[in-house]
């Protein structure tokens, strides 16, 4: 249950009772009307706005308003108190039976506890990573590669039907270029040209790609090929070094991923549109819609970009739609511009079925953003959607320093190379303690810390202690005692410690943590929320001199016992469920 979804029902229910008997007027418009909880808890569990929303529409005082709401709200179940504040908020204070129903709701769910049906199975595509098929993936890669998979597990979850894409750009220049970088390593490697040519080549900007990685390209295709390419005319060998080393280049980016226990459920190919005409057809509907016109732009402001030319362009009237001027879409030697491919690739994701679309970007195609988005509204009539989450850059340091570049790739470090030190789960958990938009400084050394400033470390160990005491418990008390029906049928009522209630009301947070977490598409509340629920979870243990230390295995009150392991098993499932989404795997304990 989302409780506060439950009682956004109750508070329209109680407009509706009101309406009835003359106190509101028929038709006032109750959407802006907010249930959430408050943000002093002293105010109680949960507030509404409703009566500030509806005074002035109806004629009426808001506080008077609110007592009037304030009565049918006292009637509901698990209601203990209804307290108006303010301007007129209605503050509504829970019984301890309501929050106990809600533990036995874990306990009955596990860790599908929190799934909902708010997406009603609505198709989603979530499209992350697509890096270029140039070289091995960087760290930053593997941020946004982290962030797509776990915002679509995010989705999933709360009820909406996802799949996951990667784009692959194998149809521009850049994969030309990576060609005639590994046809220069396969001549250097038959005798045909020398390490020096290769040098002063890299030098003078011919080689654009100099990673070694492409050696291992070359030296397969010598060892298949021999020396068949070393005399041939570029138009012969450059297919095949490009398809050879798309392929391989791929290869290694889906093995990278796989190890973060990332998998796509389609493959996209920009070559593969374009070779079936899909960008001359959704040039050519765009020009019949009007979309289209032949023109020449004005030379931007600054730094010009490298789309702009001083000559009549093909352009795209991405001003009609948002954007902050119109766009090219054809090169001046013939060839479409990236964004006329890119066009119909969302073009053909629509088509595909999704009027909802997410790309996980780079922070570096910021500038990007507004004319992809002005072009799905175009391509779609209005009907698409796509929301830009752009991913900043990741600072990888050790004790504070910067980490040095990698010697296989030659300009960075590469996500392998970090996923060998730290292990995928700290990686993962790691890269979503930040929002996708703010800069994350990853250092070596502290995400593997076993202190409570470290998050991962925080919460994995508040999923270990859970274990830890049920095991004990099984151990002192027997199996029985702590098998899933025992705990089901425990006696809640014994949980009157503070702390312990607490604690129930982060773990009732949870369903709706989720979906407010699916509606903004950042899975990264979720590493915020399982800090939270495993500091209250810890503070049971770390209480002050003058408290009472709670004990959650006493041998001569079994029942007692049972209540508070029934809780610490809802923690446990809780914060099981939220790894989950993170693709995170829960440990049973920590070395």
């Amino acid at each position: 249950m989302n409780l506060f979804r439950h009682f956004e029902g109750a508070v329209a229910a109680a407009v509706v009772a009101l309406t009835r008997e003359g106190g509101l007027p028929e038709g006032l418009d109750a959407s802006a009307i907010s249930v959430e909880p408050p943000r002093d808890p002293g105010h109680g569990d949960v507030t509404t706005n409703a009566a500030m929303i509806l005074a002035r529409p109806a004629g009426r005082k808001p506080r008077e308003l609110a007592e009037a709401l304030s009565g049918h709200l006292a009637a509901m179940e698990g209601v203990e108190r209804v307290a108006v504040a303010g301007p007129g908020f209605i503050n509504l204070s829970l019984s301890p039976g309501f929050w106990f129903a809600r533990l036995r709701d874990v306990l009955a769910a596990g860790t599908a506890y929190g799934d909902s049906t708010l997406g009603a199975g609505e198709p989603v595509n979530v499209e992350f990573v697509s890096a270029n098929p140039t070289g091995p993936l960087h760290v930053g890669h593997g941020r946004g590669a982290v962030v797509g998979d776990a915002l679509a597990s995010l989705l999933a979850k709360a009820g909406f039907r996802v799949t996951r894409e990667y784009y692959v750009n194998d149809a521009g220049g850049q994969v030309d270029q990576m060609a005639r970088s590994i046809h220069f390593r396969y001549l250097v490697a038959m005798g045909a040209r020398s390490q020096a040519d290769f040098d002063r080549a890299r030098e003078a900007g011919e080689i654009q790609y100099a990673g070694a990685y492409l050696q291992e390209v070359a030296d397969a295709i010598r060892a298949d090929d021999g020396a068949r390419w070393v005399d041939a005319p570029e138009a012969a060998w450059l297919p095949v070094f490009r398809e050879r080393g798309v392929a391989t280049m791929l290869d290694g980016i889906l093995a990278s991923l796989a190890r973060l226990g990332i998998h796509f459920d389609v493959i996209a190919s920009e070559r593969a549109l374009v070779e079936r005409g899909d960008v001359t057809d959704v040039i050519d509907a765009l020009r019949q819609a009007g979309h289209i016109y032949t023109g020449v732009l004005e030379p931007p402001k600054g730094k010009l970009p490298d789309d702009w030319e001083p000559r009549p362009q093909t352009l795209f009237r991405a001003t009609a739609f948002g954007d902050d001027i119109d766009r090219p879409l054809q090169k001046s030697d013939g060839a479409w511009t990236y964004f006329a491919s890119d066009i119909a690739y969302h073009g053909d994701k629509f088509r595909r079925g999704f009027a909802s679309m997410i790309d996980v970007w780079g922070a570096d195609h910021g500038g990007y953003v507004k004319r992809m988005q002005a072009a799905v509204k175009a391509i779609t009539g209005g009907a698409g959607d796509l929301d830009v989450k752009l991913c900043q850059m990741v600072n990888l340091l050790d004790r504070g320093q910067p980490v040095k570049m990698s010697k296989r790739a030659g300009t960075f470090v590469t996500l392998d190379e970090v996923v060998d030190r730290v292990g995928r789960d700290v990686f993962r958990f790691m890269m979503l303690t930040r929002k996708n938009d703010a800069q994350l400084d990853f250092d070596f050394a502290k995400v593997v810390e076993q202190t409570k400033d470290n998050p991962v470390f925080y919460v994995q160990y508040a999923h270990a202690r859970c274990c830890s005491v049920l095991r004990h418990a099984a151990a002192e008390l027997g199996d029985t005692v702590v098998d899933a029906a025992a705990l089901a049928e425990a006696d809640l009522g014994r949980l009157t410690d503070a702390g312990e209630l607490a604690v129930i009301k982060w773990i009732a947070q949870w369903p709706r943590l989720v979906e407010h977490a699916a509606i903004a598409h950042e899975p990264h509340r979720i590493a915020f929320y399982l800090q939270d629920l495993a500091s209250a979870f810890h503070l049971l243990w770390t209480r002050g001199k003058d408290e009472t230390q709670l004990r959650f295995i006493t041998v001569s009150d079994v029942p007692l016992s049972q209540a508070r392991l029934a809780l610490v098993r809802g923690v446990q499932l809780v914060v099981a469920s939220g790894l989950g989404v993170f693709g995170v795997r829960p440990v049973a304990e920590l070395r």
